[in-house]
């Protein structure tokens, strides 16, 4: 076998290849649409209703941010003696009393 022919052989090779992925990839494509359509047409959901936002958790809202503004370094982390869970906790403790 000549190097011509290898080259040939190859050059085949790499040609049905590319065909094949690109077969497979309209293949996908043709599938994935006739898929939306069936679905579009069969299956009706119901929409879910957005819940509303409570004035206690706008007010939770600001607080927090209040909080880690004060209590978080600017690299993210928390200050001395400061956890996620004790800044919660007097998130909510500070909403109480501005309720007041």
């Amino acid at each position: 076998m000549t190097l011509a022919d290898q080259f040939a052989a190859i050059a085949k090779a790499a040609f049905i290849a590319g065909a094949l992925s690109e077969t497979k990839k309209i293949a996908t494509k043709a599938g994935k649409k006739s898929v939306r359509v069936v679905a579009d047409t069969t299956v009706e959901t119901a929409k879910k209703t957005k819940r509303a936002v409570t004035p206690y958790q706008r007010r939770l809202g600001v607080q927090m941010k209040r909080l880690k503004r004060m209590h978080q370094k600017k690299n993210g982390d928390w200050k001395k003696g400061w956890n996620h869970a004790r800044w919660l906790k007097a998130a909510h403790a500070a909403t109480k009393k501005a309720k007041r």
